[in-house]
């Protein structure tokens, strides 16, 4: 058995649906891991992608597979075997800030919907043509920004993204605004000194005034 392109996209679908920001988190320590899913799950954000840039993210999927409410992906996939880990770990979703016929082939055999990165008219097109209609818009912020992904839109009105990388709370409306966008993912819910002082009230918070973004 293998994961359709179409399957991939509407599984995605799903999740991104789920509220208008996916939470990009780089995890540390693994002892954060779960209070820090339970703070944004709490605050209306339960997608949540980790990305595979610390030797603890793989434990930190795990940790975090377990809040409930909460849904898990693993972010900087590069590898097959990137792949195969996250899948073994309990991730629910993949995010590659590119994509390699390799890459998506490990997707599609290890039926973990991807959501790959993809900023130029023709790697849009080249994706669209293996059947996905879905996917991330990286970098965002030094990529064009909103400005590129509407003009995309225009020959390509068929393909929905989720930006990510320079997306903030000052400017997620620019992009949340657009028809072709679905969500967008963000860090700033998550920061590195919060997450390190274990402040989850102050992580909620965030994550509850992202969650309300374009209501």
């Amino acid at each position: 058995m293998t994961l359709s392109p179409q399957d991939a996209c509407k599984m995605n679908r799903e999740v991104c649906e789920m509220a208008p920001i996916v939470p990009v988190l780089v995890v540390n320590d693994v002892t954060r891991a779960r209070p820090l899913a339970e703070a944004l799950v709490a605050g209306g954000l339960p997608a949540l992608e980790v990305t595979l840039r610390t030797p603890a993210a793989l434990d930190a999927i795990k940790a975090m597979s377990e809040v409930p409410g909460g849904i898990v992906g693993a972010g900087t996939l590069v590898t097959p075997q990137d792949v195969k880990n996250a899948k073994a770990a309990g991730a629910k979703f993949g995010v590659s800030p590119g994509a390699t016929d390799a890459l998506i082939k490990a997707c599609e055999d290890e039926e973990l919907p991807l959501l790959a990165g993809a900023v130029t008219a023709s790697e849009v097109m080249r994706m669209l043509e293996k059947g996905y209609d879905l996917l991330k818009f990286f970098p965002a912020g030094t990529s064009g920004g909103a400005p590129a992904i509407k003009a995309i839109g225009g020959p390509l009105p068929q393909v929905t993204f989720c930006p990510t990388g320079g997306v903030s709370l000052s400017n997620a409306m620019d992009y949340l605004s657009l028809p072709n966008v679905i969500c967008a993912g963000g860090s700033w819910v998550a920061p590195g000194k919060l997450v390190d002082e274990g402040k989850w009230d102050e992580i909620e918070t965030l994550a509850r005034e992202a969650s309300q973004l374009g209501k």
